[in-house]
């Protein structure tokens, strides 16, 4: 059954586009809202998809890029 719209809460998640170390990009990574803030701005985000990737190498055999750059979606550029 679908659902209604406007059901799904708002502000839930933060996405962030990542390009890793032999310059390939993931868009649109999802990381928790609650983990993000404070004095540590996005920074926490990093080790959250860092773990996800070390996760997502295991499973597939293969080592886990190294991180260039992390931005957040929709975020002015500084």
């Amino acid at each position: 059954m679908a659902k209604k719209p406007g059901t799904n809460p708002k502000g839930e998640f933060a996405f962030f586009n990542v390009v890793y170390e032999d310059g390939s990009q993931r868009s649109n990574r999802r990381v928790p809202a609650e983990l993000l803030g404070g004095l540590d701005g996005d920074e926490p985000a990093r080790s959250f998809i860092m773990d996800q990737d070390r996760e997502i190498a295991e499973k597939s055999g293969r080592p886990p890029l190294a991180i260039k750059s992390l931005d957040r979606v929709g975020a002015k550029k500084k």
